[in-house]
């Protein structure tokens, strides 16, 4: 199956120039869906991984299944102020401004290893807010894991010495 046929591509949202890629179409297609968590679970089930982080809010979808699949405990990184215990910190910058992650203080354990997981990195400003959180936590990262690329917003920049991984791209379409 060719997943990048199932995501739909919505032109001049949510700013004019602007191509969204919508994976609500690969999720609601069961077949995408089930083979996008496949890879995933295949590329990590034998590397010894103790939690996923999943970023709000599509990172959990594929976040979650990752994490059931290998019998393994899911961390959510949230929105300022959606986590109801102690919190750390991080905020990044974003085109029109910042926002802020938190991930509670108690949710990974020193030397615990890790994979962040989250739908799609594009210019990064989120996943490296979250590999800082994951590091402030002392946690080993493994990787960052993707369904989608974009490389031309060069997002690996933000998060430079961390390998990642993304199941499919979109270049200059």
């Amino acid at each position: 199956m060719n997943l990048k046929q199932t995501i739909r591509s919505i032109n001049d949202w949510p700013i004019k120039g602007v191509i969204f890629r919508d994976l609500t179409t690969l999720m609601q297609d069961p077949e995408a869906f089930r083979e996008s968590c496949d890879i995933l679970y295949e590329r990590y089930k034998k590397r010894g991984i103790d939690k996923i982080v999943g970023i709000d809010a599509r990172g959990f979808v594929f976040g979650a299944v990752l994490a059931y699949k290998m019998g393994i405990g899911f961390v959510p990184v949230r929105k300022k102020g959606k986590l109801p215990c102690k919190t750390i910190q991080e905020t990044y910058d974003l085109e029109y401004g910042s926002d802020t992650l938190e991930i509670h203080k108690d949710a990974i354990k020193q030397g615990e290893k890790v994979v962040i997981v989250d739908d799609l990195i594009a210019t990064g400003g989120t996943v490296g807010a979250t590999v800082r959180l994951v590091e402030k936590l002392g946690a080993h990262l493994i990787e960052c894991a993707f369904i989608v690329e974009l490389p031309e917003l060069n997002g690996r920049a933000k998060i430079p010495g961390v390998k990642v991984f993304a199941i499919t791209e979109f270049e200059g379409e």
